[in-house]
């Protein structure tokens, strides 16, 4: 039996009267409330068209009319805010969406894990190292990842220091587009120096050639340029973890008749499956913002949580609203993502289906390194792929954590990376991603099935 849950009334601090995991324990209550209203005063980061504009393409992907493209890092840091590593990003989620239209006939939404993901959810709020016990580190939106007692104070400041880079890095995203950065036009522009001995760099290229010489057979015939090839639109996107972070920028914006409130940290926010309680601040948050929204779903999701989930959070079963990214693992997707899909069905809400095939596969080396075994990721996704297809509903999307630098954190793919080569370049400093070969590996099989 589904629970009744009592409706309050909205606004974006009423989260603060639920039980909220996972959020820091700030030892000075009122700096913390001055930088909530210094961030509050602050221009927001995104537009509410930009979000609205989000919301269809993401409605036109639940109809099976477009593929969603979700990836980035695992953890945004702040010393990593730089202009090579934002274009790093740009370049590899512009390539494996060219190649995904090139195989898949059908526009791709393309969703950056950028501008915001400076937030971390923790297994324990406290971590021991030789007896020494400090709060565990949450990433650069609260605290520092050194061990010591000042790096480990969550530090309320920072949230400000957040916002101003994730500012910075979706203006430089923008600038980009419109200065012909993503301009089909031009593909020449996204290649990575590092990647030209891959044997998918070929195959790339090929594709490239044959969408160029299409396009310009197109515009000769047709005498004009297509508008649309010429710009292709980025949106960020971040777990919406850190509550105090994303009520301040929450504002109440009235146009065309309408007058809602919008989370505009980001275009798109999603909770986690550790903040997903029915009675949590995380849910109370979300269902009052105006966003496109996603649920990250897997193991323990039972019939009743989600189809709960689903009437709280898209009570008017709105087209776009509501987005659920399943996470398995290889090993449990084909038998468990059935009984979801068959539950949410019963709501008869729509929804945008989208696989995570990176987190369910996490696992320690020997040596106890965290890594991703390309294989097990590909296995989950292609499992997605015919599960759905056997449900009679639509994979509209994938969601990964990738990276344009040349590292070295998930095993296998082409270049058959090793446990010993994990060492060469592991750089991240919470969860091991797909490098560009890998990526562009998965693109491809996407582009295949």
């Amino acid at each position: 039996m589904s629970k009744t849950i009592a409706k309050t009334e909205w606004h974006p601090a009423s989260w603060q009267s639920h039980p909220a995991s996972q959020q820091a324990a700030y030892p000075d209550k009122a700096a913390l409330e001055r930088a909530v209203a210094e961030l509050g005063r602050l221009p927001p980061i995104t537009t509410s068209w930009e979000v609205d504009a989000l919301k269809e393409q993401l409605a036109a992907a639940q109809r099976g009319d477009a593929f969603v493209l979700q990836g980035g890092d695992c953890a945004e840091t702040f010393d990593e805010c730089t202009s090579e590593n934002i274009v790093a990003k740009l370049k590899i989620l512009l390539q494996m969406s060219l190649v995904m239209i090139y195989g898949l006939k059908k526009p791709v939404v393309r969703i950056g894990r950028m501008a915001g993901q400076y937030a971390k959810p923790r297994s324990a709020d406290t971590e021991t190292r030789e007896g020494k016990t400090l709060p565990s580190f949450r990433g650069d939106l609260v605290n520092r990842p050194g061990f010591t007692p000042d790096e480990r104070i969550p530090e309320p400041q920072m949230i400000l220091r957040g916002y101003e880079r994730a500012a910075m890095t979706l203006n430089f995203v923008r600038s980009l587009i419109d200065g012909g950065f993503a301009d089909l036009h031009h593909p020449e522009y996204w290649d990575l120096d590092w990647v030209g001995h891959s044997h998918a760099a070929e195959e790339y290229r090929h594709i490239v050639r044959s969408i160029s010489n299409s396009l310009d057979f197109l515009e000769t015939v047709s005498g004009r340029h297509f508008h649309q090839t010429m710009r292709a639109n980025i949106y960020a996107a971040h777990e919406g973890l850190h509550l105090h972070y994303e009520q301040a920028q929450t504002r109440f914006v009235g146009r065309e008749g309408r007058e809602r409130w919008y989370d505009l940290t980001t275009h798109f926010p999603w909770i986690g499956m550790r903040t997903a309680e029915l009675d949590g601040a995380h849910v109370e948050y979300f269902r009052g913002i105006a966003n496109p929204l996603g649920v990250k779903v897997g193991p323990g999701m039972t019939r009743e949580w989600i189809q709960d989930l689903v009437r709280v959070l898209n009570p008017n079963n709105e087209p776009g609203r509501l987005t659920l990214i399943h996470r398995y693992g290889a090993k449990s997707i084909e038998e468990r993502l059935p009984e979801l899909i068959a539950a949410v069905k019963e709501t008869g809400s729509p929804v945008l289906w989208i696989c995570d095939p990176m987190h369910g596969n996490t696992e320690s080396t020997a040596e106890g390194i965290k890594t991703r075994r390309f294989d097990n990721v590909v296995a989950e996704l292609e499992a997605a792929f015919r599960v759905h297809a056997q449900m009679g509903t639509y994979l509209g999307g994938v969601h990964l954590e990738l990276t344009g630098e040349n590292v070295t954190e998930c095993t296998g793919g082409a270049r058959g990376l090793t446990d010993a080569d994990l060492a060469r370049a592991y750089k991240s400093t919470v969860d091991p991603r797909l490098n560009y070969e890998q990526a562009m590996e998965v693109a491809m099989r996407i582009s295949g099935l």
